[in-house]
């Protein structure tokens, strides 16, 4: 190979290094801003479960208030654990699978929230930015279950 040539080589290898250096550099952007966002969901989740705790110390100890209490504790705790189940899901059907039980205890919670606003368990303006973020929850994901079966044509 002559001067020209092997410049011209060189950088062609050199451009073709660049090109995949960025494309993995993008890809893995791309996952931590993925994982970021799961992180968040996954934290936004446990802070909802803290508020759970947060409220049933404020039901009454009577018959129906200890009822409730356990109920929600119950559901309202789970949301964070099942979601940190599903991140580390062993194939997509359990991530999806996960993630629907994550939205069936948000549903669940959100009824027993309901309730103890309509009954006055608690003064309904303590429950109502938990309801708000219960809901908020829900449609997040709602919508990550939707791109989540979308993404295997299902």
């Amino acid at each position: 190979m002559n001067t020209l040539q092997l410049h011209l080589h060189s950088s062609l290898f050199t451009d073709h290094l660049r090109s995949t250096l960025e494309d993995r550099v993008h890809k893995a952007d791309s996952m931590n801003t993925a994982t970021s966002k799961a992180a968040e969901l996954e934290n936004r989740l446990i802070s909802f479960g803290a508020q759970i705790i947060n409220l049933s110390r404020k039901l009454p100890g009577t018959p129906q208030g200890r009822h409730i209490c356990r109920q929600i504790l119950r559901s309202g705790t789970a949301t964070a654990a099942n979601y940190g189940e599903a991140r580390g899901a062993e194939s997509h059907a359990d991530f999806v699978h996960k993630l629907g039980i994550v939205l069936k205890e948000l549903n669940e919670t959100v009824i027993w929230l309901e309730l103890i606003a309509k009954s006055s368990l608690v003064p309904p303006s303590e429950v109502e930015r938990i309801v708000a973020e219960n809901r908020e929850l829900s449609k997040i994901i709602t919508a990550s279950i939707k791109t989540a079966r979308g993404s295997t044509g299902r």
